[in-house]
């Protein structure tokens, strides 16, 4: 990788002014294509090795790895691979130490690589990683010889201040360094050219970043979702402003246009949905785009043309498809699901004419991270440092389970560990002293894995739940809060799970035992609650009536687009939900009497 690898625009060291990258262009353009040049396309030699006129630069790319450090449990950790005779299979995937393996062997033989991520690498991470403030996950990206990121909303977790420490490096304020070790930041920049200070209106990360090697120069610029706000804490993001992706996007291209860099990818967290959930699906059947919805589409058809790939996240899916941009001309967006499971390799074809990518000379592919290569060493070895720390918090049992319980890998509605968790809200927070809830709900983002049956670890037997695990089911430890809220203005939370900032993307809550209705999905927007169905324990709502409701602080804040929600009075602040599930997992379960799953039954799906 060429010593400039780390280049950022910001007071950092400029490349080549335009004059001279123009003057550079003429030289290599008196050239046929593939012509040697002895004196390189820059006007200087390379070692003495002869350069044709364009070259195959390699980006892989990932995104959503939020901490998994270790090959993720369950269905948390599959992919679905779709044969030609239209059946499928369930392939284990993730984990660092074979991802850092599958990157390095696809880097051999390959003298233009890059490596780029769509954001959140950090944030809702297993306890490995979390209980550290993420310092593991930026340490083995590190060694993954990650050149670039976005952010993603979930850097913004524990707020700007600390998403600056996690850059650059520097012990936490008040827990300080692990014992033993230090931080030394991320060698790779985090890019955030949507994200600025409300009272400066600059950025608050660097905005792009250019890769060069050997005369090659390709510019990164990074964003993330312009709905960050809806969907973080809102205390550690004061002060920000969070702006459209395409305009910052296009902002930055024509920056970069007068450096005289004319390759350009986008790093967007922001993503799709693909008709078929497997990672090898079409996505361009029966034409360009075709099979791929969601807000990075539009994204995509609106984005300056000069702007030559995507690499998107945020929604966990893997696609790999061409979408026009507004000239008409084919351009590659990409996403590699999440959890570390896949990564896309993209070949991009530079010329050094005209310093553009070739277009059409775009291939793109997702590859499994399956777990039959052998272990990166070093990772196998960064991983056991950080597990030693964590063990005495992590092995402890806190409960016992009779089979599966289905969450994050739930595609139901209602889930069975979404059940559990309001379940185990609702029981924490029943008490007069501790709030008097008499519902709870939980929003699905939250609930970050399954639990799962079989042992793993150090586990004495199948069904033990660790506190590890139940940490990376709830590893944000959002403080519980209940409020005060009118039948009515649940009726409205309700509906706004289906309407308004939802409506394309439905966000079920889940809901505590006693608390049942109905969704009608064969409606639309709101009508697909029925009020009349809403009942608590058999009883309708009464949408005059003040009724007592638990959630976490993410959701008494209006998150997730629910800002009836926000609109409680009467706060009384518990417990963590951390706290509350690992109570109720304990107080409800032992080896001998395990905990069931819930049967999902709260709320009646019509069509």
């Amino acid at each position: 990788m060429s010593a400039t690898r780390h280049e950022k625009p910001m007071g950092r060291r400029i490349i080549a002014a335009a004059a001279g990258v123009a003057a550079l262009g003429a030289l290599v353009a008196a050239l046929p294509a593939g012509a040697a040049e002895g004196a390189g396309a820059d006007g200087r030699t390379y070692g003495g090795k002869a350069l044709g006129r364009t070259v195959d630069v390699q980006l892989l790319s990932f995104n959503d790895l939020h901490g998994n450090l270790e090959p993720p449990a369950g269905s948390s950790g599959e992919v679905t691979h779709v044969h030609e005779d239209g059946t499928t299979e369930k392939i284990k995937a993730g984990g660092v130490e074979y991802l850092a393996t599958h990157l390095r062997d696809a880097r051999r033989g390959n003298r233009y690589s890059i490596t780029a991520a769509a954001g959140d690498m950090i944030g809702a991470s297993p306890l490995v990683s979390g209980l550290f403030h993420d310092e593991p996950t930026v340490e083995a990206l590190n060694k993954l010889k990650l050149d670039v990121s976005s952010v993603g909303n979930h850097e913004f977790d524990e707020g700007a201040a600390e998403l600056a420490r996690i850059q650059n490096g520097g012990c936490h304020p008040v827990d300080g360094c692990a014992e033993g070790t230090t931080y030394e930041g991320a060698a790779f920049p985090y890019l955030a050219a949507n994200v600025t200070n409300e009272r400066t209106g600059k950025p608050v990360l660097d905005p792009y970043f250019v890769w060069e090697k050997r005369g090659v120069r390709i510019g990164f610029i990074g964003v993330t979702l312009e709905g960050t706000p809806n969907i973080v804490n809102a205390e550690g993001i004061k002060g920000l402003k969070f702006g459209d992706e395409v305009e910052a996007i296009d902002r930055y291209t024509k920056v970069l246009e007068r450096k005289g860099v004319r390759s350009i990818v986008a790093l967007i967290h922001e993503g799709g949905a693909p008709a078929s959930s497997a990672y090898n699906y079409d996505c361009d059947s029966p034409g360009p785009g075709d099979g791929i919805s969601g807000p990075v589409v539009d994204i995509a058809r609106r984005l300056n043309p000069q702007v030559d790939a995507l690499v998107t996240g945020h929604t966990h899916q893997a696609y790999a498809c061409t979408v026009p941009d507004p000239a008409g001309k084919p351009r590659t967006v990409t996403s590699a699901a999440s959890f570390g499971k896949l990564y896309t390799d993209t070949t991009l074809t530079y010329d050094r004419a005209t310093r553009d990518i070739v277009r059409t000379a775009v291939a793109s592919a997702n590859h499994v991270v399956t777990r039959d290569v052998p272990k990166a060493a070093d990772m196998t070895g960064l991983i056991a440092k950080w597990n030693g720390l964590a063990a005495p918090i992590a092995n402890r049992p806190v409960g016992h389970i009779a089979a599966d319980i289905g969450g994050r890998g739930s595609n139901a509605y209602e889930k069975p560990l979404g059940d559990l968790i309001a379940d185990a809200q609702l029981e924490g927070l029943a008490p007069a002293d501790r709030g008097g809830a008499q519902i709870a709900f939980m929003n699905p983002g939250g609930i970050r894995a399954d639990l799962v049956h079989a042992r793993s670890g150090s586990e004495a037997a199948d069904g033990i739940v660790t506190y590890g695990e139940a940490y990376t089911v709830q590893p944000f430890t959002n403080m519980m809060t209940t409020v005060d809220l009118t039948g009515a203005q649940i009726i409205t939370a309700l509906r706004q799970q289906v309407s308004g900032a939802n409506e394309a993307s439905p966000k079920i809550l889940q809901v505590s035992r006693g608390f049942t209705y109905t969704l009608d999905t064969t409606k639309t927007g709101a009508a697909r609650v029925d009020a009349s169905s809403v009942r608590l324990n058999g009883k309708p709502l009464d949408p005059a009536g003040t009724y007592r409701v638990a959630m976490n602080e993410f959701l008494a804040g209006g998150g997730d687009g629910f800002p009836a929600l926000g609109q409680g009075t009467n706060k009384l602040v518990g417990a963590s939900d951390l706290e509350v599930f690992t109570a109720y997992l304990g107080a409800h379960s032992s080896p001998d009497a395990p905990l069931k799953p819930p049967a999902a039954d709260r709320i009646t799906v019509v069509g």
